[in-house]
């Protein structure tokens, strides 16, 4: 491993110990930096505040694990980042509790949006209203999720996964239904 990750795994080990104790308000740099015994300067020098030390944390832990990753479906994506959360809620329950500048919760939806829309291109295609839709889908993909984990008891991710697809179906079914056949037209069209 190189210098420059094992500081900032040292780092980012450093947050989540505080964060065991501390809420993430309240956690500085400068805790980090004795809690690791480095210098704010070599903090600053790999990240901009601690969103970014958040950020980097997902990623690595994360989205680097998911890119490499083949997934079947985008149930099976979505199982596996409601596993990384679960295996890390006492973590993430803070971290998306925070909000404001440059928090996680925002640097998450911009990264469910981003999905989302490589997802729906195919099936929406650049409809006018296609901004909507995906900020409708990543909005509530983030805020089912803040939902979620903030519960003392929060299910288990197979379960939840099982749960969130039955309600998508279910919906998918009722919207099918209920749209004129002139805006199914449109929706095949695009």
């Amino acid at each position: 491993m190189a210098d420059s990750k094992v500081t900032k795994k040292a780092m980012a080990d450093a947050l989540k110990q505080l964060s065991v104790d501390m809420p993430y308000a309240k956690i500085s740099i400068g805790n980090i930096c004795k809690q690791c015994n480095m210098s704010r300067k070599t903090f600053y020098y790999h990240f901009k505040d601690k969103e970014d030390l958040v950020n980097w944390i997902f990623e690595t832990e994360f989205v680097a694990y998911a890119r490499e990753h083949i997934y079947e479906s985008v149930w099976d994506g979505v199982e596996d980042l409601l596993q990384y959360f679960y295996s890390n809620r006492v973590f993430y329950r803070k971290i998306l509790a925070h909000e404001g500048q440059n928090s996680f919760s925002l640097y998450f939806n911009e990264l469910i949006r981003s999905v989302f829309i490589q997802q729906l291109q195919s099936i929406i295609g650049n409809t006018a209203g296609r901004d909507v839709q995906i900020n409708f889908i990543a909005d509530g993909m983030v805020c089912m999720l803040k939902r979620w984990i903030a519960e003392a008891e929060c299910l288990p991710p197979e379960l939840l996964i099982r749960e969130i697809e039955i309600g998508a179906k279910a919906m998918a079914a009722y919207i099918a239904q209920t749209l004129p056949q002139k805006d199914l037209s449109d929706c095949e069209q695009a």
